[in-house]
């Protein structure tokens, strides 16, 4: 099938943003390597590196992860040193509702379906910063029923409520559920050695996938797009957890993208002169 105009330009244009996004994480390099900072692609960034050596070619963003611990000093030394057209995004900054630590480029555009206009928090392209923190090496089975649990409550009190005696109902019960798991939670934290698993803390709103620390650390450089960034020690481990099968190419209709609208370069507005604001010269 012959692509339309259309796709030929919504292909250039995602080509485009990609290769924004890429300057980004170069600068985020940078910024690591300078300051001994340990990261590591993560997701579908990492899954493109090993597959694709680069992009996903339908993806649209790009996710790394570092040790929650090392958080502050990477959010000190991107505020410092950040070029102008990039800012430091951190979850709660400027009313957004991300919760996680975003670098944005301030020239560009892209929004996803979940975007607020009525807040006036920065959208152009980014890099996602996840954080990783040590899990507890309990069996595997009892973590997944726990955290799968905690995160389903967490979701439904923290869902939209219309008010009703059925809705005040749900609130109490799933409140007094999620405490009891979060105790739970804690036994099994302070119980269990906590050196053994990273988990990324926001998938599933907070509980999220193991992987074992010597599939992460130490660190190592991975080719993407042609440049060396940092890569989890075991590439393959970490992919298998995140995707098992991972070199499986999803048929066309499950190849997703986050963006509805991105712009890769936003048009200077010109200056208004007196005689164009309609004022005599």
């Amino acid at each position: 099938m012959t692509p339309t105009y259309l796709d030929t330009y919504k292909a250039q244009q995602l080509r485009s943003c990609q290769l924004k996004q890429l300057e980004i994480l170069k600068t985020v390099d940078s910024i690591c390597r300078a300051h001994h900072i340990d990261y590591w692609l993560d997701g579908g960034t990492l899954l493109g590196a090993v597959r694709h050596g680069g992009f996903i070619p339908w993806d649209d963003d790009i996710d790394i992860a570092m040790r929650r611990d090392d958080l502050p000093r990477f959010e000190a030394a991107a505020a410092r040193e950040l070029p102008a057209h990039l800012q430091l995004q951190l979850p709660g900054a400027e009313h957004t509702k991300e919760p996680i630590i975003k670098i944005r480029d301030l020239n560009s555009f892209y929004v996803e379906a979940s975007d607020d206009f009525s807040m006036g928090y920065q959208k152009g392209l980014y890099v996602d910063v996840f954080p990783m923190v040590p899990y507890p090496s309990a069996p595997r089975g009892m973590v997944r029923r726990i955290t799968r649990e905690l995160s389903r409550s967490y979701s439904i009190l923290h869902h939209r409520h219309y008010y009703s005696w059925r809705a005040v109902a749900e609130l109490f019960w799933f409140g007094a559920k999620h405490a009891l798991l979060r105790a739970a939670w804690a036994a099994v934290c302070t119980t269990h050695r906590k050196d053994v698993f990273f988990s990324n803390t926001l998938v599933n709103n907070g509980y999220g996938i193991m992987h074992r620390r010597d599939s992460i650390f130490p660190v190592k450089d991975i080719t993407f797009e042609g440049h060396t960034f940092l890569g989890p020690a075991n590439p393959d481990a970490y992919l298998r957890d995140l995707f098992h099968d991972y070199m499986e190419i999803p048929p066309v209709e499950k190849r997703k993208i986050h963006s509805v609208f991105m712009v890769a370069e936003l048009v200077p507005t010109a200056p208004t002169t007196g005689k164009d604001a309609g004022t005599q010269p």
